[in-house]
Parts: structure tokens; C-alpha cells; sequence
């Protein structure tokens, strides 16, 4: 089977970008040293966050959402629908496992809505959006993700989005209940800690993205 070279480089463009550890490279430029030892060790955001730099942890955020932006558009602009699902995916698929931290990366929440918002932007605005009430109503980050991510193959159905958008929603809610297999543990045993508790006063949580 030949697979064209234009989809392998927007696997490996993809996953490259994706692998970009914006939460260690903000932390360490902004004098907080290695995130990866502070806190729960997580790269992402919410992590950043407990260092009590909002600026650092903003940045971070900004970096996780928008190189999975970037990958998908720059791909689907060049060569395709195709090209930038699975461009997206391999973003997503780098913050996760990233070759420069020796496959130890993220939980993937941020860069999940960056890849939805460019592959399928109906889809992944319905997402957000429902992270957003679960995590008010319920002020548990994890449950607001898994329930974001849960329901976005379904968005993309519904919003008629290519079967190449409703694939890659369903691959990334996978592996997102993947990398949260502790958070879902203490879900179900109602040790999850709420947002805006600290995590020396929550029972052993870690961070949900």
C-alpha cells in the first residue's frame, strides 16, 4: 500500500510540532525551573498554574491550543481535509508522548480543543463549550474534560463534519480516557479534587489536562 508522502509529512510536521513542551519551556524561561518537579510533574497548564505564575501558565495554554491549531491548518491548507485530521492527530499524539521528553508528556485537554476548533470548528466550540458548563457546574476539571471529550465524536456527527473529523474526535476521546485512567479511579471513588483546591489539600489528584 503507497501512502502518499504528502500525508506522512503531515504526520511527522504534526507530531514534531505537537511534541513542543510549551509548559517546561515557559517555565524554565520564566525562572521557575523544571515543571516537570513542581507540583503534580504534569506539562500542561493547570500545573504551570500552582508555580502562582499566571503569566507562565497562560502561555502555556496558549501554546498547547495553538500548535494543535497551527498543524491542522497549515496541513488542510496545503494538501487537504485528510492532511490536516491527521496532522491534528499527530500533534495531539506528540503532546501526549513527546520525543524531546522521552515520551512523557500531557493529558492532552488543551491540544484536544485546538485540533477539534481547526478540523472541525462547530464541533469543537460545542466541546468547549461543554468543558466549560461541566467544570461550573461541577467544578471538577477531569469530569469536564472526559465529558468534553466523550461527547465531541458526536458533535462532529451532528454538525456533518468529514468522516476524516469524526475519526480523529473519536481517536483523541480514547486516548484521552487513556491518560486519565487515575483521574476516572478517584471519580468513581469521589476523591477527585475540585477546581480552585489546592492540591496539598486534595486527596492525592493530579492534574486532569
Amino acid at each position: 500500500m503507497n501512502i502518499p508522502w504528502t500525508l506522512v509529512i503531515s504526520a511527522v510536521g504534526g507530531y514534531l510540532m505537537g511534541s513542543v513542551p510549551f509548559g517546561v519551556i515557559a517555565a524554565r524561561l520564566g525562572g521557575i525551573g523544571d515543571i516537570r518537579k513542581i507540583g503534580s510533574g504534569n506539562i500542561g497548564a493547570t500545573n504551570v498554574l500552582r508555580s502562582g505564575r499566571k503569566d507562565l501558565a497562560a502561555l502555556t495554554l496558549t501554546g498547547d491550543i495553538g500548535k494543535g491549531v497551527a498543524a491542522a491548518l497549515i496541513a488542510r491548507a496545503l494538501w487537504g481535509e485528510t492532511a490536516g485530521a491527521i496532522a491534528g492527530g499527530a500533534a495531539f499524539l506528540g503532546h501526549l508522548y513527546p520525543v524531546w521528553l522521552r515520551f512523557k508528556g500531557g493529558k492532552g485537554v488543551a491540544t484536544f480543543f485546538g485540533v477539534c476548533l481547526a478540523v472541525a470548528g462547530p464541533a469543537g466550540v460545542l466541546s468547549a463549550l461543554t468543558w466549560i458548563g461541566m467544570a461550573a457546574l461541577f467544578r471538577i476539571s477531569s469530569l469536564a474534560a472526559l465529558t468534553a471529550a466523550a461527547i465531541a465524536p458526536l458533535y462532529a456527527l451532528a454538525t456533518d463534519q468529514p468522516p476524516a473529523s469524526v475519526g480523529l474526535a473519536v481517536f483523541m476521546a480514547v486516548l484521552i480516557f487513556i491518560r486519565h485512567a487515575a483521574n476516572i479511579e478517584r471519580l468513581i471513588k469521589g476523591q477527585e479534587p475540585r477546581i480552585g483546591k489546592k492540591k496539598s489539600d486534595a486527596t492525592g489528584g493530579d492534574d486532569a489536562a
